[in-house]
């Protein structure tokens, strides 16, 4: 006798996210080298990805897998983090969760 395999639910869809307005960019300070402009734009790539998941209800680090926030990026339209982004993501999430 044949068991059908059970089915599994379908995941809701994450909500989307407001419009949030931002500020200006402005230039990146000339003469550093060239491993602190790539902390200075993993850090604010760290903190995009760090607001788009607490606004989609992702409150603590452990929630935060690098696919979860790989997904996120998709869909905040930036390019899919390294692992190093990813735990700054979720650094960022802890010290939310701590504030």
């Amino acid at each position: 006798m044949a068991v059908a395999a059970p089915t599994l639910p379908d995941l809701p869809e994450a909500p989307e996210l407001p419009a949030l307005a931002t500020l200006p960019k402005e230039p990146m300070p000339a003469g550093r080298p060239r491993g602190w402009y790539e902390a200075h734009n993993r850090q604010l790539k760290a903190m995009r990805l760090a607001i788009a998941l607490l606004h989609s209800g992702v409150y603590r680090p452990e929630q935060a897998s690098n696919r979860r926030i790989r997904a996120t990026a998709v869909r905040i339209g930036v390019h899919a983090p390294s692992d190093t982004t990813c735990r700054a993501v979720r650094s960022l999430i802890h010290d939310a969760a701590n504030y």
